[in-house]
C-alpha cells in the first residue's frame, strides 16, 4: 500500500483560486482547459461538468471577446468547479469577467498596454481577491527577447516572466502564480528551476503543446516528474491533443506515481506472458473503465500468475493473483477463489464493497 511521499516541496506563499488553495501545504492542483467554443454555453458547461467528474480542481475558459466574456458569466452560474478566464491583450475583457464570479485571470500585465490599464486590473483583482496568473510561453516571446535570444531560452522565459512580476509587485500585489512553458523538456525544466529561486508565489506546470496521447503523455511525464521530484510545482496541466479529460487522468496519475496525490483506483497490473491463468489485459481495461467514476484512493493489484501474484496482491486493499484458480485478497489476506468466468463482476464488487470500509 502506498506510503507518504518522500518529496520534499519548496515553499510557496498560499493562494486561493475560488476554494482551490494553491501553494503552500496544498495539494498540488490538477487542471485542464476547455476546447469548446466558449460562447457555446451548453457544449462549454458540458466539458465542465466532464472535467468535474474526473477530479479537476481548476477549469481554465479561453474569453477572447466580450462575447465571449458574457458567455463566461452564463457558464459561472452554471458549473461548481474553480473557473480561470484566458485573456490576452484586452484588459476591458478582464475587467468584465472581474465581476461575471471569476476565480482567476489569467492576462500578463505587460501585455495589456498602458499603465492605467494594468493598473485598473490589478485593482480589480485585489478588490475581488481573484488572483492573477502570469502565463510565459515560448512561442509568444516579446520580440526584443527574441532578438536578444536569437530564439526561445530557459533565461528568456525567466526575464519574460520577471518583467511582469516586477510590474505587479510595483503595484504591491502578490496575489500571482507563475507558469513558463515550452515544448521543449530540457529548457522548461531550467526555466522553472530558475523562477523557483527568485519568487516565492506558486507555480504552474506544464509542457506546453506537449503532443498527442501517448507522446504528450511520456513528455509531460519526464518534464513534470523532474520538477516535482525537485519539489517544484504547485498546480499543473497536462497539455494534450487530445480530450480534455484525458488530461486530468495522466496529470493525476503523474502524481499519483510520485506519491504527491491520490484520486481513484491506483492499479498494479502485470504486462502479462504465457504464464497468465486469465486475460489481464482486457480484465485491467475493463476494470479501469468501470471505476473512472470512484475519487476515492484504493491500490488494487490485478497479477496473472503465481509468481508475483501473492506478493502484490498482499501489498494492495485489493488483489488478484492468477492461479488454479485464482485467488483474490483483501487488506493482505485470502478472501476467496474466483472463476475466470465472471472474474471482472466479482472484482469490481470487491473494490466496491472495500471502499465502504474505512482505510
Amino acid at each position: 500500500m502506498q506510503h507518504e511521499s518522500p518529496i520534499k516541496r519548496r515553499k510557496s506563499r498560499q493562494i486561493w483560486v475560488g476554494k482551490v488553495p494553491v501553494g503552500g501545504d496544498a495539494p498540488i492542483a490538477v487542471q485542464s482547459m476547455t476546447n469548446t467554443e466558449t460562447c457555446d454555453v451548453a457544449a462549454t458547461v458540458a466539458q465542465i461538468r466532464a472535467l468535474e467528474r474526473a477530479g479537476a480542481d481548476i477549469v481554465r475558459v479561453s474569453v477572447p471577446s466580450m462575447d465571449a466574456a458574457e458567455a463566461f458569466g452564463m457558464i459561472r452560474k452554471e458549473v461548481q468547479v474553480a473557473l480561470v478566464a484566458d485573456i490576452h491583450f484586452d484588459y476591458k475583457i478582464a475587467l468584465r469577467v472581474a465581476t461575471l464570479g471569476v476565480d482567476c485571470l489569467r492576462i500578463n500585465p505587460g501585455n495589456i498596454g498602458r499603465e492605467d490599464r494594468v493598473r485598473a486590473v490589478v485593482e480589480a483583482a485585489r478588490d475581488r481577491n481573484i488572483p492573477i496568473r502570469i502565463g510565459v510561453n515560448a512561442g509568444s516571446l516579446e520580440k526584443d527577447l527574441q532578438k536578444k535570444y536569437g530564439e526561445p531560452t530557459a533565461q528568456a522565459l525567466v526575464e519574460s516572466a520577471m518583467r511582469h512580476v516586477d510590474i505587479l509587485q510595483k503595484l504591491d500585489f502578490q496575489n500571482f502564480k507563475v507558469s513558463l512553458k515550452a515544448s521543449e523538456v530540457f529548457m522548461t525544466v531550467a526555466a522553472y528551476r530558475d523562477l523557483a529561486t527568485r519568487i516565492d508565489q506558486p507555480l504552474h506546470l506544464g509542457i506546453t503543446e506537449a503532443g498527442a496521447l501517448r507522446s504528450g503523455t511520456v513528455k509531460s511525464a519526464i518534464g513534470l516528474g523532474m520538477l516535482l521530484m525537485d519539489g517544484i510545482g504547485d498546480t499543473l496541466r497536462v497539455s494534450l491533443a487530445a480530450d480534455p479529460v484525458d488530461e486530468i487522468k495522466v496529470g493525476f496519475d503523474i502524481l499519483k506515481s510520485l506519491r504527491l496525490r491520490s484520486n481513484g483506483i491506483n492499479l498494479i497490473a502485470c504486462p502479462s506472458c504465457s504464464r497468465q491463468e486469465f486475460d489481464v489485459i482486457s480484465t485491467v481495461n475493463a476494470l479501469e473503465a468501470r471505476l473512472e467514476d470512484i475519487r476515492q484512493p484504493l491500490d488494487v493489484a490485478v497479477i496473472g500468475c503465481v509468481v508475483n501474484g501473492p506478493g502484490e496482491s498482499k501489498a494492495a486493499h485489493v488483489g488478484l493473483a492468477g492461479g488454479a484458480p485464482n485467488l483474490l485478497y483483501i487488506d493482505g489476506k485470502p478472501a476467496r477463489k474466483l472463476s475466470n468466468e465472471h472474474l471482472v463482476d466479482e472484482l469490481e464488487k470487491a473494490i466496491r464493497a472495500r471502499l465502504l470500509v474505512a482505510p
